[in-house]
């Protein structure tokens, strides 16, 4: 341990202050001179050695304190020289450096401590791995540059702040935070890195916020939160990921927004499989340039905007209690043909998958909108038969034409209605035969027609007349064929919407 006279005036004017809890500083009070980044050239008037500052946490001067004071370190403006290491320490005072330039990483791995502050600073690397904070831990500003800011398995009873901070790690991760358990929030704004945020398994008690942060700068991966817990996280307000955000089977309880962000990751730009969150704003400010993935999540409400949807989105199993309107409304957007917009962006699914037609079916009969929900069955069933054979195809036009599947009943009546005008004004023109003379009913052609469409039940016209004239005969036998052919597509048509209701 050193003594007192082996302390510089520096040092010196730190070990006294601390007892009281004064802050030290050391900057000339010009911007220039006291940007850290440059502050390798500080020479020995602005100059802590690390074994110095870690001799004070750990206890050496907690004596002669003023009455009513806290000890704790507060410095400024200094260059800390050496490693800090406290891996494994209790330390039980507050410990803030404002403007320093540190020469090594701090280590506090394991450790135990309350509040810790570097904020304006330089440093190359945090690593707090299994560390306990029982406070925040405050690195708004600061320069990480060199290693990355550890978290692993950490755990913090206060705020992980890391606003207006830019953080270079030498791999792909600047941030290791797998296991993080954090009783408050992580606040990212404008947070910069070069390379990814990783955050498996972590719980974010009260969320994660990333306003204008801009992650990542490698075609891998700029947010990695899978199984992660949060109350809400919002990437909003210009949030970029030069990289993928994998989201899956995360636990979101709130809000999760991407509104006015930019996703720019390769492949799959947004990957949320299995998440489940309370509402998903998917509003960037442009369309994401890779996939956006959404299989098998869960929202209870969702919104989206037509100018910023993907190319690609995988949709199936995708489940949402609602949509948002434009204006935050629960009610559906009507301006324009918004049945169409919506059917859009199910088909921006590859292939063909019934279950995100049904969804939205399901959505729309919620709200009471039932001709919307008739409209979206109608075009899964078209979508389903640009896979059928040839056959098959063939009968779902037929059904399409006649009876829209059974979700337009209304159509069979339509093709009744103009056949049977057909027919009559055709036979209206000649007197057919009797087949028994003296027998029957007189001919009425419109009753004639009707009996024709019409296969089930007997009106007394059809067996009691026959045509001489060979044009007339044809018709009366495609009548009879497009009547059986109409009451079949009616039937399997009605069916089958029975069955899917």
């Amino acid at each position: 341990m050193l003594s007192y006279e082996e302390l510089t005036p520096p040092e010196r004017e730190l070990w006294d202050a601390f007892p009281e809890g004064r802050r030290v500083d050391l900057r000339t009070g010009t911007a220039e001179s006291d940007d850290p980044v440059a502050g390798a050239g500080w020479g020995a008037e602005r100059t802590v050695r690390a074994a110095v500052v870690a001799m004070l946490l750990l206890g050496a001067h907690d004596g002669d304190r003023g009455s009513g004071t806290v000890a704790s370190l507060r410095l400024a403006g200094a260059r800390v020289t050496g490693r800090l290491d406290l891996s494994g320490a209790e330390v039980s005072h507050l410990f803030s450096l404002e403007g320093c330039r540190l020469e090594e990483p701090v280590r506090l791995y394991g450790a135990t401590t309350r509040t810790v502050v570097i904020t304006d600073s330089w440093v190359p690397g945090v690593d707090c791995e299994l560390a306990r904070i029982g406070g925040d831990l405050d690195l708004r500003r600061s320069v990480v540059e060199g290693g990355s800011l550890n978290l692993i398995n950490a755990r913090m009873a206060g705020n992980l702040l890391v606003s207006d901070a830019e953080i270079a790690g030498t791999d792909e991760w600047a941030v290791l935070g797998g296991g993080l358990i954090l009783e408050g929030s992580v606040f990212g704004q404008r947070l910069i890195t070069r390379g990814g945020l990783r955050l498996p398994g972590a719980q974010l008690l009260s969320g994660l916020f990333l306003q204008g942060a801009r992650l990542g700068d490698t075609e891998g991966v700029a947010l990695a939160a899978e199984v992660m817990a949060a109350s809400s996280v919002d990437c909003s307000q210009g949030f970029t990921a030069q990289g993928q955000v994998v989201l899956r089977s995360a636990r979101i309880a709130g809000l999760l927004s991407f509104e006015d962000a930019h996703l720019n990751g390769d492949g799959t730009a947004l990957d949320c499989v299995s998440m489940v969150v309370g509402e998903l704003d998917h509003r960037p400010a442009a369309p994401p340039s890779g996939v956006v993935d959404l299989r098998s999540a869960q929202a209870t409400w969702f919104r989206d905007s037509e100018r910023s949807r993907p190319g690609k989105v995988l949709l199936d199993g995708f489940t949402y209690g609602g949509i948002r309107s434009a204006g935050g409304g629960s009610s559906v957007v009507r301006g324009g043909d918004e049945v169409s917009r919506r059917l859009d962006w199910v088909r921006r699914n590859p292939g063909y998958a019934p279950q995100p037609y049904e969804q939205l079916a399901s959505w729309y009969r919620k709200i009471g909108h039932d001709d919307d929900a008739r409209r979206v069955l109608l075009a899964k069933q078209r979508h389903r038969r640009l896979g059928l054979s040839l056959p098959a195809r063939l009968w779902g036009h037929l059904l399409d034409v006649t009876v829209g599947y059974g979700y337009r009943p209304w159509m069979a009546g339509v093709w009744l209605l103009a056949l049977t005008l057909l027919g009559t004004l055709a036979f209206s023109t000649h007197e057919p035969r009797p087949v028994k003379e003296g027998e029957g009913s007189p001919f009425q052609p419109f009753v004639y027609t009707l009996d024709l469409l019409v296969p089930i039940g007997d009106l007394g016209q059809r067996a009691g007349w026959y045509w001489s004239e060979g044009g007339l005969q044809w018709l009366a036998y495609l009548l009879i064929a497009f009547g059986w052919v109409l009451t079949t597509a009616i039937v399997a048509g009605v069916t089958r919407a029975l069955q899917k209701s």
